[in-house]
């Protein structure tokens, strides 16, 4: 897909909770496609420590409103300076990058979408995609804390969701790994996107069971074009560039040890 440098018009700014904002973009112009499983490299003005762009997942696209979304959790000076970015000012971004998560043939098949942490943000988008095709999609989100889990009424919209958080304050207790719903039901594909220890131990689970699983891996991505060489990932066809060749992956192709 073709790549597009905007300046891009911040629509709204909210913040979620402590670590997490949600920003919503627009353009006077119609904003290029987007699918489910891309991100964008958004350019850091203003902060004299941080030179590169920071890739982003896509959350959501709302046609409609001519709007994408994107859930910055702040963990440097780069997307500390991006959430203080104000209604109406302007942030540079490259859009849409990467490749798209594997859309089923048969809306029969029994979907799982599973994210954690900050790794929820580009299941809202594909879930929507998935709903809108007819499939019914079910969420497994998983946070530290009920603070933590962000956007759930949002993922309501299409289809049902179940939770996990370490300290028992909502959901059930443990990792999305743990979940009893796992236990429970027999999926025939699943998606994700989160800490690394998570996404392989979900491989692992999806090998034994023979389930067809993508992952979305976030590796850094300085450049987010194949130049930097910094987001390289061992698979079955050498090392490849997360950012080009990714950022998802059939389990299939990636050397992990599951």
């Amino acid at each position: 897909m073709k790549k597009f440098i905007l300046d891009l018009t911040v629509k709204e700014n909210i913040k979620l909770n402590d670590t997490n904002v949600l920003l919503k973009l627009t353009s006077q112009d119609e904003l290029p496609e987007m699918k489910p499983g891309q991100f964008a490299e958004i350019r850091v003005d203003g902060s004299p420590t941080t030179f590169l762009r920071r890739p982003i997942s896509i959350n959501y696209v709302n046609k409609t409103l001519n709007e994408v979304w994107f859930l910055v959790q702040l963990v440097g000076n780069g997307t500390k300076r991006i959430a203080d970015i104000r209604k109406g000012d302007a942030l540079n971004v490259m859009l849409p990058l990467g490749n798209t998560f594997t859309m089923p043939v048969e809306t029969s098949e029994k979907l799982l979408l599973i994210g954690g942490g900050v790794g929820i943000a580009p299941m809202l988008f594909l879930g929507e995609q998935l709903f809108l095709q007819g499939s019914n999609p079910v969420f497994l989100l998983g946070a530290r804390s009920k603070k933590d889990l962000l956007q759930l009424e949002d993922f309501a919209k299409y289809g049902e969701v179940y939770t996990t958080t370490e300290d028992s304050s909502y959901g059930e207790k443990g990792y999305v790994t743990q979940h009893s719903l796992l236990n429970k039901v027999k999926f025939d594909r699943i998606y994700t996107c989160g800490p690394k220890p998570m996404m392989m131990a979900i491989a692992k689970y999806a090998k034994a069971n023979k389930i067809n699983c993508e992952v979305s891996l976030e590796n850094t991505m300085a450049c987010g074009i194949g130049a930097c060489l910094c987001c390289v990932e061992n698979t079955i066809n050498g090392h490849e560039c997360v950012c080009t060749e990714g950022p998802v992956f059939n389990i299939e192709k990636l050397l992990w040890q599951i």
